[in-house]
């Protein structure tokens, strides 16, 4: 039996995005609107968090007016305030959390606070309610690159975690380095669509045999002394050849140890979400994967990859249902975890690994 809706407003002000949605349950939508401050960041080719903190604070009022509009909805309408407590910048998850509270308050409704992470897990359930537990879930966005088996909506083992620069970190400083600009992902994606990804053969760090940790920083430092040597050069590379190799060194780790995963977990189904999850490459590669293993693959719709507040509004339902409230002392948390639940898959794969040691 599927636990009873709410009307939720969700918030999102973790980094560079503000955010509103409302959610009348994990996969009904009302509305969603996100305000990106690209174009206040772009001149620094990364965010700035001062700057993206100032912004929230001049357009959170505006966005979550605009949401309840397009939702046709008042205040009384709402049954609770969820909003983005961690990990992000901290000057913008305060933002978001002291608006969320003053809002909660004024309304006399419950406040809930909700990890960026499990909003990104939440969003593999929005379009697809019958996607099946357990899992294996990516989380792979400029920030994160983790590894999750999840029994459950609220029940997460993390695997495997990246030991450096995330997925989404190792485009936006290649795209640095080409002269392409911020944000780097989509950049590099746009560019490496004609060119040929296996003209320059990059490594791939996939760290000691078995391991489902993650590090990119090498491949980063690989691209750096491939420019270098390109200079001098005789017959140099193409931007779109440089990108599209690139991205497919980045491309073949993420869906190699995802499907690692998948297969020493003994899942059915792999969801693959975050703002990296968007780009055209990986989704190409993970569905062609996911075919010929006969996995099931949940890839939510792009809107929901970046960050947004409706995966905060779906993760806040199954909280709403439990009666997981929060205090008005809520903080914020720059390095928030998710929670360790850990069940049997977890219990016996971390026993077989203690045993070969």
């Amino acid at each position: 039996m599927s636990p009873p809706s709410a009307t939720i407003l969700g918030l999102e002000t973790s980094c560079d995005e503000t955010a509103a949605a409302i959610g009348r349950g994990p996969d009904q939508i009302a509305s969603g609107v996100v305000y990106s401050q690209h174009d206040v960041h772009a001149r620094f080719s990364g965010v700035v968090p001062e700057l993206a903190a100032r912004r929230h604070m001049e357009t959170i009022e505006v966005v979550v007016a605009e949401a309840m509009r397009k939702a046709g909805i008042t205040w009384p309408d709402l049954h609770a305030v969820a909003v983005t407590r961690g990990p992000g910048l901290a000057g913008a998850l305060l933002v978001g959390v002291c608006f969320g509270k003053a809002l909660a308050y004024a309304l006399r409704i419950p406040l809930i606070g909700v990890n960026h992470l499990e909003g990104h897990l939440a969003s593999a359930w929005i379009d697809e309610p019958d996607f099946p537990t357990p899992c294996v879930g990516l989380v792979v966005s400029g920030g994160h690159t983790h590894l999750y088996l999840v029994a459950a909506p609220g029940m997460y083992q993390l695997i495997g975690k990246t030991l450096d620069d995330a997925a989404g970190e190792a485009f936006d400083k290649a795209a640095t380095m080409l002269g392409l600009g911020f944000p780097g992902g989509p950049a590099i994606d746009r560019v490496a669509r004609p060119g040929n990804p296996q003209a320059i053969r990059f490594p791939r760090p996939y760290l000691k045999q078995g391991s489902l940790d993650f590090s990119f920083s090498g491949l980063k430092t690989a691209l750096l002394y491939f420019l270098r040597d390109q200079a001098s050069a005789k017959q140099p590379k193409s931007v779109a050849d440089i990108a599209a190799s690139y991205q497919e060194a980045v491309v073949d780790v993420l869906v190699e140890k995802a499907f690692r995963a998948v297969r020493r977990y003994r899942v059915g189904s792999l969801s693959v979400v975050g703002g990296v999850s968007a780009n055209s490459r990986l989704r190409e590669a993970l569905v062609s994967r996911a075919r010929s293993a006969g996995i099931r693959l949940a890839l939510p719709p792009t809107i929901y990859c970046t960050d947004n507040a409706v995966m905060i509004a779906a993760a806040a339902q199954q909280a709403y249902a439990r009666g997981e409230f929060a205090s008005w002392d809520l903080e914020t948390d720059t390095e928030l975890p998710l929670p360790v639940n850990v069940f049997p898959q977890a219990q016996k794969h971390r026993a077989m690994v203690a045993g070969r040691r």
